[in-house]
């Protein structure tokens, strides 16, 4: 049976959570003041979950995100504010009308701070997607022609106002407090970049559910900093993913644009973003991580569609890698596609074969390590069509 999705106040707990029927558990997220602070899985029994439990479990939980939130509420500490900049909200799409739809309707519920909203149509086959953000006032629209996410983002960085620009999936659903908490990462100037926490906006199917639970985009809901003093460049997928992040415009000169022999649209899949932030961190910059920026991510529904995206996250993973290596030198690289082997994606292999409980479907394993032997390939096929298109 499915997961339920709700949200509750921990001022102001209901009595019970109700409305449940038709479903087995409930993933419930708890503010403290509108601040996300907490989630946790409950069952649902007779269509409702107990307020008692939903209590009892919040405070067993004992979230240090809570006690932070209402410590600095006591303190009556003042939040930080970003540095005023313009801002554009960025959605790189293509083809895929009803998703950006219900993205640019969540972007429009953002407070309006004199943003602006860009949509980047990649490789578009038909009209659908100028369309459908012509019906939403003040979104600009770009076509871009050449295929590819990051050549897609690279053009938003190039037409965006200089400033900030804040990245969306077209199948992400930004909250309302989204694009303030990502902005207010950027206090120190070293920072090129900021990611979110990243929740699903449904499980409403098995696939879904194993998804969130084994390789959801959630990061805590503690705040981080990184730096290459404390954390390996190398190791990006802890930093957050690029369906929930903010660039300084200038991150073009700094570190370079977005390599488009990467991610979707291409042969490498994936890897686009955890390249970039690789090359940020190595660069001496900072990348934060701001657990108030969230936003709700609707995950594929089928097994068919979950395979499909973990073959291209193994395809991504390994050619971000090769990049590395061939490009700056990186031979540490193979250090750490061995320890990942042996340490992860080995032992997960054997339980699945042992049909281990909790272990993860075959099929899934399998789809992951042949994207992973794929990748290396993948990128160098990938950057000779690239140079060949230029």
């Amino acid at each position: 049976m499915p997961t339920a999705i709700r949200e509750v106040e921990l001022t102001a707990l209901p009595r019970a959570l109700t409305g449940l029927h038709g479903y087995a558990r409930v993933h419930v997220l708890a503010r403290f003041q509108g601040t996300p602070v907490h989630e946790t899985v409950l069952p649902v029994k007779d269509g409702r979950v107990d307020g008692t439990l939903l209590a009892e479990t919040l405070v067993a939980g004992r979230a240090w995100a809570l006690w932070e939130a209402w410590l600095h509420r006591h303190l009556e500490m003042v939040e930080p504010r970003a540095v005023p900049c313009p801002v554009t909200v960025a959605v790189c799409t293509r083809e895929r009308p009803e998703d950006l739809r219900r993205a640019l309707r969540a972007i429009a519920g953002l407070p309006d701070d004199g943003q602006e909203v860009l949509v980047v149509d990649n490789a578009p086959e038909t009209d659908r997607t100028r369309e459908v953000a012509a019906a939403f006032p003040g979104v600009r629209y770009l076509r871009e022609d050449r295929p590819g996410l990051d050549v897609a983002r690279n053009r938003a960085l190039r037409e965006a106002r200089p400033g900030i620009v804040a990245f969306t999936d077209d199948d992400a659903l930004p909250d309302p407090g989204w694009l303030r908490a990502l902005l207010r990462g950027f206090q120190h100037p070293l920072v090129l970049a900021v990611t979110g926490l990243t929740l699903p906006a449904e499980l409403e199917t098995p696939a879904q559910e194993w998804f969130e639970k084994h390789r959801g985009f959630g990061r805590g809901f503690c705040r981080r900093v990184f730096d290459q003093a404390h954390h390996n460049p190398l190791i990006a997928g802890p930093i957050g993913a690029g369906a929930n992040m903010a660039l300084r415009t200038d991150v073009l000169e700094r570190v370079g644009p977005f390599d488009e022999a990467l991610d979707a649209g291409t042969l490498t899949r994936s890897g686009g973003d955890h390249d970039l932030f690789t090359r940020v961190l190595a660069a001496g910059y900072r990348i934060a991580y701001e657990p108030t920026a969230l936003s709700r991510h609707r995950h594929r529904r089928d097994w068919s569609g979950l395979r499909a995206t973990l073959h291209g996250y193994g395809v991504g993973v390994y050619a971000a890698w090769t990049r590395a290596l061939l490009v700056e030198g990186e031979w540490s690289v193979f250090a750490l596609a061995w320890g990942w082997f042996r340490h992860e994606q080995l032992p997960s292999l054997l339980r699945s074969l042992r049909r281990a409980p909790g272990s993860a479907p075959l099929r899934l394993v399998l789809a992951e390590l042949r994207g992973c032997l794929a990748g290396p390939l993948a990128y160098l096929r990938a950057r000779r069509r690239l140079r060949s298109a230029a």
